[in-house]
């Protein structure tokens, strides 16, 4: 479907922000941009850049954020001393929408999008999954949160990102999504992680057992990618151990204030840290598995 070219603005030009605002300069639409550190190309030459935030609010109708944390978002949004936020840029512009692609605190997230559609604008949260390789590729998955008629808008925008684009519910709904979602995630790494390791200790090939796993019931997208990964010793990200423990802590936060028990959730949170304190903070995710190994003073295979 062709899409009317539009004025979009696209905050966080990073690992995963900078592939998924490049799909909209690719379609046609003009885009202003803000990042923090260099601009990468070709938002140099094909892109307005833009000093703050304010100002991508200012020129756009429809405004990305794709950052790491809550903070983050928050101080895009709202501004602290010095600086000045989309809030501020979008003041007297209402049926602007705000789409944030973060993954960050539900709750955070209620309120925020309270203080913009104060403003007389929409917020829609829709954070992401599938990593650098979704993100360049446009293939993501894309968990939205949010009223129908504001979603509908920003739909077509989202596909050009993703290939798999859901509206979950109300507002805050996409990140819950998003956190359910890691959860899943960060406990399969650990699966895979401790059935390699169990599997080499043993003095079987791991790669020969992830070979045979792949064709039974225990196959799966982790086993897929984060296995080869774990035995071909490649851990660049991807999906940093930083960014994913910033994320169990989101789920375990949440659990703690509705009154559930993630027990297995906590446990991969651990690993996660334990991950961090090695050094491998900003590994891949599937570095995960540095942890298990050094536990068991033994590798998957040797680095």
């Amino acid at each position: 479907m062709t899409t009317t070219p539009q004025k979009i603005g696209f905050i966080g030009l990073g690992i995963m922000g900078a592939p998924m605002a490049g799909h909209l300069l690719d379609a046609g639409h003009q885009l202003f941009v803000n990042t923090q550190g260099n601009t990468p190309e070709p938002f140099i030459s094909k892109a307005k850049i833009c000093a703050s935030a304010a100002e991508v609010a200012r020129q756009a109708d429809i405004i990305f954020i794709m950052v790491p944390d809550t903070p983050d978002v928050e101080k895009v949004l709202f501004g602290e001393p010095g600086t000045h936020g989309v809030a501020e840029g979008l003041k007297d512009s209402r049926g602007k929408i705000v789409v944030d692609c973060s993954s960050i605190d539900p709750i955070a997230t209620k309120a925020f999008a309270k203080r913009i559609v104060a403003l007389g604008c929409g917020y829609i949260d829709a954070p992401v999954s599938g990593g650098e390789v979704g993100a360049k590729a446009a293939s993501l998955t894309i968990m939205c949160g949010g009223d129908e008629g504001t979603f509908e808008r920003v739909k077509p925008l989202l596909d050009k990102m993703g290939k798999n684009v859901t509206l979950v519910g109300a507002v805050g709904d996409g990140q819950v999504c998003k956190v359910a979602n890691q959860i899943i995630v960060a406990l399969n790494i650990a699966a895979v992680g401790e059935a390699l390791l169990f599997a080499s200790k043993a003095g079987a090939d791991p790669a020969k057992v992830r070979q045979a796993l792949m064709g039974g019931f225990a196959s799966s997208r982790i086993l897929e990618v984060h296995g080869e990964r774990m035995i071909k010793r490649t851990f660049a990200p991807g999906f940093r151990i930083a960014l994913h423990q910033k994320d169990l802590n989101l789920a375990l936060q949440s659990a703690r204030s509705l009154g559930v028990a993630l027990p297995q959730t906590a446990g991969a949170a651990q690993l996660m840290n334990a991950c961090a304190a090695l050094g491998h903070g900003q590994s891949d995710h599937s570095a995960l598995v540095k942890a298990l190994e050094a536990l068991a003073q033994h590798t998957v295979t040797p680095d």
